[in-house]
């Protein structure tokens, strides 16, 4: 088993690689020798590549740590926020600001979608406590369950409301509108993660349950909250800002926990860096193996994120090996 920081190591070695590479892809051309030289490089580069990759950077790094918070808190390792219905009500909050307000400002459509994802969770987590302990195993089930409710729902209103075209950008995460001045928001994703780092230990003793956090002196009730409203608030942004990217808080933190061993406060370095270079990684490929065209990023994703936690899930550890 790897140590935590080892694993930090390697994928801080990984990272400026990546974002070097993806720097320099794209449909336009791009040369480093005429950087500071030629003004239409210098605008290509700081207009749109930079910000680019400074989201896909934060969107993977982000979406991994509300992964891992919300595996703690609920003590379920196949959850992520797709499968609480947070996304899904962060996409039914957008459409229903948007209809109603159709000139609303960015923040007003997160603030619509925070609060949308924070009621989906809490929805979610009231069904959940009516299980009975023996049954609640099927905490990923239900949740697939409720987010696909959700979902039909917000394409039925869709629908009726002509929007689907709209629904569909927010549905499929896509990196290739992402310019200077509509990216910005990510950077609040970024502040909730340090949040979670810092507040590390609280959230672990949270996850152990109501009667041991109380025993141990902490506010169990609170820090659920603010577990869930950072979920809701991280998956609100990215939808708002680049659309719906599923199973990278699902796959990331258990290839993390399967690596490196269950320690929130040291996995979290290499939870955010292996998201930020899984998805780096992927968008690499999407726009490299059809040119011009892009293939999207979570599609690309699903498959090699899928096959590699596949592979940790089965592969016998050495203490188990023939």
């Amino acid at each position: 088993m790897l140590r935590s920081v080892t694993l930090t190591k390697i994928n801080l070695l990984l990272l400026p690689i990546l974002i070097v590479i993806s720097l320099s892809i794209g449909v336009a051309t791009f040369h480093w020798q005429t950087l500071f030289s030629h003004a239409d490089t210098d605008s290509l580069l700081f207009t749109s590549r930079i910000p680019r990759t400074a989201a896909i950077v934060l969107t993977g790094a982000t979406l991994a740590v509300a992964g891992m918070v919300l595996q703690i808190v609920l003590r379920n390792r196949f959850i992520e926020p797709n499968m609480v219905g947070a996304t899904q009500s962060a996409g039914l909050g957008i459409l229903l600001i948007t209809l109603i307000w159709p000139q609303a400002a960015m923040l007003l459509k997160m603030g619509a979608a925070s609060l949308f994802a924070l009621l989906g969770m809490s929805v979610f987590l009231l069904l959940f406590r009516r299980l009975p302990p023996h049954k609640q195993i099927m905490m990923p089930l239900i949740g697939i369950i409720y987010g696909s409710i959700i979902e039909a729902l917000v394409n039925f209103i869709g629908i009726e409301t002509d929007t689907m075209q709209m629904l569909s950008v927010w549905f499929a995460g896509d990196f290739s509108a992402v310019l200077s001045g509509r990216y910005e928001l990510l950077w609040l994703t970024g502040l909730m993660a340090l949040m979670v780092y810092f507040l590390a230990d609280r959230l672990t003793i949270a996850g152990l349950g109501h009667s041991i956090s109380t025993s141990l002196g902490i506010n169990y009730m609170q820090m659920m909250w603010f577990a869930l409203i950072v979920v809701a608030m991280i998956t609100a942004i990215v939808v708002v800002t680049v659309g719906q990217i599923p199973f990278i808080g699902l796959v990331v933190p258990n290839i993390v926990s399967r690596l490196a061993g269950d320690r929130l406060r040291q996995n979290l370095p290499s939870v955010a860096l292996l998201g930020a270079n899984a998805l780096l990684f992927c968008d690499i490929i999407s726009r490299t193996i059809d040119p011009p065209y892009e293939i999207p990023v979570s599609l690309i994703f699903g498959i090699v994120g899928t096959v590699l936690f596949l592979y940790l899930l089965f592969r016998k550890s050495p203490a188990h090996a023939v």
